[in-house]
């Protein structure tokens, strides 16, 4: 087996985990705080279900797009494979990996909980259960975090880490 093979059932494995972590941590939210918050540290971080879910994407935008947010997923997933394949078994592009690796997983995370409360209530949402109340950030949850982190991870990799040679490598396998 191949170097890139291997790393590529790794980052297979990852998103697994990440998207198994997200599933039922969303599971346990909707099963205990249904009742209400529970909060980790008084006026700064709670567990807090998001009534209803988020029909939207981040902050709440884009109310009730479900076919918006199946076809960007379906583009987003399958450029992110593309790009997953082609990148070298090579230290120097790990950061890209994960950034890479996490976008999968959050986009599959919430595109599943998309898809099963589309079918069971007609409305597609997100649970979403995470609340910084210190600064009244909007309800967020696992998925949410991962693509979060990969956004960030592939703009200081694309501005201060990747170099064009390195782009040329990833895309036309070659310097």
């Amino acid at each position: 087996m191949t170097k890139e093979r291997k790393r590529l059932i790794t980052d297979i494995i990852i998103v697994i985990c990440l998207l198994v972590l997200d599933q039922i941590t969303k599971y346990l939210a909707r099963t205990y705080l249904a009742d209400g918050p529970i909060e980790i540290v008084k006026g700064v971080f709670s567990f807090t279900l998001l009534q209803g879910g988020n029909s939207g994407a981040a902050f709440g935008m884009m109310q009730g797009g479900f076919w918006f947010f199946m076809i960007a997923t379906a583009i987003v997933v399958a450029a992110d494979l593309w790009v997953l394949i082609k990148i070298p078994a090579e230290k120097h592009f790990n950061l890209l990996r994960l950034s890479l690796v996490l976008l999968l997983a959050g986009a599959f995370g919430n595109c599943i909980d998309r898809i099963v409360t589309k079918i069971s209530t007609g409305v597609s949402s997100v649970t979403d259960f995470m609340y910084f109340e210190l600064i009244d950030f909007p309800i967020f949850n696992v998925a949410d975090i991962c693509v979060t982190f990969a956004a960030i991870f592939l703009i200081v990799s694309g501005v201060f880490v990747y170099k064009d040679k390195d782009f040329n490598l990833v895309f036309k396998g070659h310097e």
